[in-house]
């Protein structure tokens, strides 16, 4: 046997060998966040993130680095990718033209809500777009899906990581507050769903708030939720195809960068062979669980990578820029129930 044909599997040995201490630690936080959040209540994500902040300490640890930096910056394109299988196209005539126009118009549009706020604030565009994107389409899983076509600097990860700690607050607290409104205004069950799915940020606070109300409400809320995480896609292809030249810059010399990057063809194929119905519904169960354990981690070893002191540099500014546009995406989808209203009345 020659030398050449036993280098590569010891490298890729060597290799992964060295991911694995970084990696477990990640893990082991994801494992601990989930424990609480499934015996005592609250977002899972950000359990994740406070711990993984609370072993800042090892992020300069040699032995650990490796694999941190693996799986906050490879395991989450997994996870996203996966997320395709969630997506069925039929879910789209279930909501109407109406339902689907006012989705697609809250997705759009806090997008552009945040970018401008960011600038008025004077607060650097990138937050801007990775909490408007995170307010605007599923919360947690669309900041990360949208960091991972960002340039990959420094910056955009302390920028994402505090995006996600917001959208975890904001999204519990309107988990909490918006079945309030929902019931002081007698919203019906389709206006409830459509209210409710089209404005709180991640899938499970969605599903929480719907099934405070009834089950009904759950399962509308959830199918207009499930339309914006289909948005997912279009976005974050265009968002790849716009900062393709400044990724080709970060990525490490000889490297080819293609143009969509693979977990965004992963994602479209697995979304159109379940709107086909070739997924069977373990398979889709499967890559849900799987997702959210590859997103969990990965948010997780982010927490690790960043310290309170610089999220503390970054002021008062971003915590209004995303409580502006959680107050921006409720108020539009509430015009949008009450327009419903008057002209379907």
């Amino acid at each position: 046997m020659s030398t050449s044909t036993t280098a590569a599997p010891l490298a890729m040995f060597t290799s992964l060998r060295r991911q694995i201490p970084g990696f477990m630690l990640c893990a082991v936080i994801a494992v601990a966040a989930t424990f609480v959040s499934e015996h005592y209540g609250g977002p899972q994500f950000l359990y994740a993130l406070l711990i993984g902040i609370a072993f800042h300490f090892l992020s300069d640890n040699e032995k650990c680095i490796p694999g941190i930096e693996t799986s906050a910056k490879k395991l989450v394109r997994f996870g996203v990718a996966l997320l395709g299988a969630r997506i069925v196209a039929s879910d789209v005539t279930d909501l109407g033209l109406s339902g689907v126009g006012a989705l697609i118009g809250a997705v759009a549009l806090t997008i552009g809500f945040g970018l401008l706020m960011a600038r008025l604030l004077g607060l650097p565009t990138m937050l801007g777009l990775l909490s408007g994107g995170g307010t605007g389409i599923c919360g947690i899983s669309a900041t990360m899906a949208i960091s991972a076509t960002l340039p990959s600097t420094r910056e955009n990860e302390r920028y994402t990581l505090l995006t996600a700690i917001g959208i975890a607050i904001f999204s519990t607290t309107a988990m909490v507050l918006y079945p309030m409104i929902v019931k002081t205004t007698g919203m019906s069950t389709a206006e409830a769903g459509l209210f409710l799915g089209g404005s709180i940020h991640d899938v499970a606070q969605v599903v929480g708030a719907g099934l405070i109300i009834s089950p009904d409400v759950g399962d509308a809320a959830t199918l207009a939720k499930m339309f914006r995480v289909a948005m997912l896609m279009p976005v974050v292809v265009i968002l790849a195809l716009t900062f393709h030249a400044e990724r080709k810059k970060t990525e490490a010399a000889g490297t080819k960068t293609p143009i969509l990057p693979l977990f965004l063809v992963v994602f479209a194929a697995l979304a159109a062979a379940n709107s086909i119905g070739w997924l069977p519904h373990e398979v889709v169960q499967a890559s849900s669980t799987v997702s959210r354990w590859c997103l969990v981690t990965s948010i997780a070893a982010l927490g690790v990578k960043t310290s309170l002191e610089k999220l503390a540099e970054l002021g008062w500014k971003p915590i209004a820029l995303m409580s502006s546009e959680s107050i921006f995406i409720a108020s539009y989808m509430l015009l949008v129930v009450y327009l419903g209203r008057a002209f379907g009345a």
